[in-house]
């Protein structure tokens, strides 16, 4: 759910609007179809408007991604050895093309994918 809503020159506005946006959010997460679902409501004010945006999910989404935990030691040698295998097979280089974007450009096929030295 998104909404954007101008908002007027009295700054008594923003109480309403934001009590609109939790009584929406009220609504999708206590209905029975979304039941066991997690949301995630943000809200951005800005001079002249009031913008949100409503996430929901179901517990085990497959495009939930999740942050993987803080390396050790041991960890962070066996990532820059592979980072470094990488580097060498593939060779990135970065040129301009004709619009003047810049895109990497590799010695090995594969390599734009994140494949390479296995």
């Amino acid at each position: 759910m998104l909404t954007s809503l101008a908002a007027g020159k009295s700054s008594a506005f923003w109480p309403v609007a934001h009590a609109g946006a939790a009584a929406i959010l009220s609504v999708v997460t206590l209905t029975s179809a979304n039941a066991g679902g997690v949301v995630n409501l943000s809200c951005v004010r800005g001079a002249r408007s009031f913008n949100c945006a409503a996430q929901w999910a179901v517990p085990g989404d497959p495009y939930v991604r999740t942050v993987p935990d803080i390396l050790g030691g041991v960890e962070r040698g066996q990532a820059a050895a592979r980072d470094r295998k990488w580097f060498a097979h593939c060779r990135p280089v970065v040129e301009r093309d004709n619009y003047g974007v810049a895109r990497y450009q590799y010695s090995e096929r594969g390599c734009e994918y994140g494949l390479g030295a296995d």
